[in-house]
Formats: structure tokens, sequence, C-alpha cells
């Protein structure tokens, strides 16, 4: 199994996970403390249809990239997301092929693998720390953008603390919804996404695991994303204390 990670800089050499980012408390830009290297950014604002992104090499350091939306917590010295809102309550602009804004982390290397393969999972430990209406993504798996724009799921948490698993039926298909559990609004929580040997499944808390039906996806190659994928008008927040990724 290949390890790939998103460790504090000062704890590289110790790592065993792959892909963590882990609170350690900064005024530096994320990437002084956190090692984004394998990530690129995806923020609401820049042009319509063509929001701006960072590079992997722009995150990295204390003086790398940081903004209103991307930013180490003093607080809790979590990574933070925030979005203002929708595009019709503020001036956040969206991808070309979603009506939603977003700061979000989408894995860059690897860029895709297969769902055949043995290992292919995501793990996050996060808290929605502000939320108003509807929902919000805070993890994904998406189809490689030479198959398809669709999402292979979308893990959605709710302004009420509920949490659902979106799943596509094929490959241009809308999504059937699981529902995967209840956290109460501003409790941190974990999740872990897995999408290895052909078999959907997702764990909250470390409790068992849940297959889910891929119905007639067909087994895509596909690449993760974690952050803050705003579904509804209010702005949302969400405060990451660790992201793993491992294949």
């Amino acid at each position: 199994m290949a390890i790939k990670n998103l460790l504090p800089l000062a704890f590289l050499a110790l790592a065993n996970y792959s892909t963590m980012i882990m609170a350690q408390g900064s005024d530096c830009a994320p990437g002084g403390t956190f090692d984004l290297s394998k990530w690129k950014l995806q923020l609401p604002i820049g042009s319509n249809g063509s929001p701006d992104s960072v590079s992997a090499s722009d995150l990295q350091g204390c003086d790398g990239y940081k903004s209103e939306y991307f930013f180490t917590s003093l607080d809790d010295g979590s990574l933070v997301m925030k979005v203002p809102g929708s595009t019709a309550t503020s001036a956040c602009v969206t991808t070309p092929n979603s009506e939603h804004c977003r700061t979000e982390l989408r894995e860059d290397s690897p860029s895709k693998w297969s769902p055949s393969d043995p290992t292919n999972r995501l793990f996050g430990d996060l808290i929605v720390k502000q939320i108003k209406d509807d929902r919000v993504v805070v993890g994904q798996i998406h189809i490689d953008g030479s198959i398809s724009t669709k999402p292979v799921c979308e893990l959605y948490y709710s302004s009420k603390g509920d949490l659902t698993m979106g799943v596509n039926r094929c490959r241009t298909c809308g999504q059937n919804t699981f529902k995967i559990g209840h956290i109460p609004v501003g409790q941190r929580f974990t999740y872990e996404i897995r999408y290895e040997s052909n078999t959907l499944s997702v764990s909250i808390n470390g409790q068992d695991f849940q297959k889910l039906d891929t119905f007639d996806l067909g087994s895509p190659d596909s690449y993760f994303k974690a952050g803050n994928y705003n579904q509804g008008d209010c702005p949302t927040e969400v405060h990451f204390f660790g992201i793993r990724v491992s294949h």
C-alpha cells in the first residue's frame, strides 16, 4: 500500500499515515503548518464559471496562500475553510458544472485512481462550525474529468446535524441518498470513505462501515475531495483537525 502524507512539516519523518492534517495552531498560512503538497485548492472567488484555484506549490510554507476563506485557526489550530454563501446571496463564483460555491481541497497527487485498487480511503476529523440552512458537502469522491462531470458520491452534513451520502446512479445520472448518521451542529466527528476493491463504504466516528450501492457507475477512475462545498444560501465554516488519504 502506497502512503502519501499531509502532516505538519515537523512531523513528516514520523508519519505512518497518508495525507494527514493535524492541528498545531499557527498564524502562518496553512501551508506553514500543514503539508499540502498532494492537494490543490479550489476557491469561491474569481470569475463566473472560472473560480480561482491554488496549486500545491503555492500553498507551501508560512508565506503560502491564505485568505479569509482559507486559513489556520488561532483558536483551535485547525484548517479552516469558509464559503460566503451562494451566488444569490454573495459574490461567490462556481465551477462550470455546479450551481454551488466551494472552498475545497482536490486530490492532485495522484490526480486519479481506480476503484478496483485494494486501498482508496479518505479520512476526515472536523467540526462544522457555521451552517444555517440546507447542507454542506464535507467529503466526496469525484469521477475523473475525462470520463464524467459527476461525482461518485458526496457526504452531506445538514443544518440539523444529519449526515447523508448521495451516490450517483450512473455516470450521467442523479443521486440516491442514504442515511449515514447524526452529529449535532458544532460537535466534532470523524468520517472515513472507502472506494476500494470495487466497493463503496462509509464510517462515522469509527463505527462499522456501511456498504453503499454504486448502481450502474461501473467503477470509473476517480479522486477524493474534502472541505466546504456549500449547498445553501448562508455562509458556512468547516474546521478540519485531520485529513488522511491512503492508496
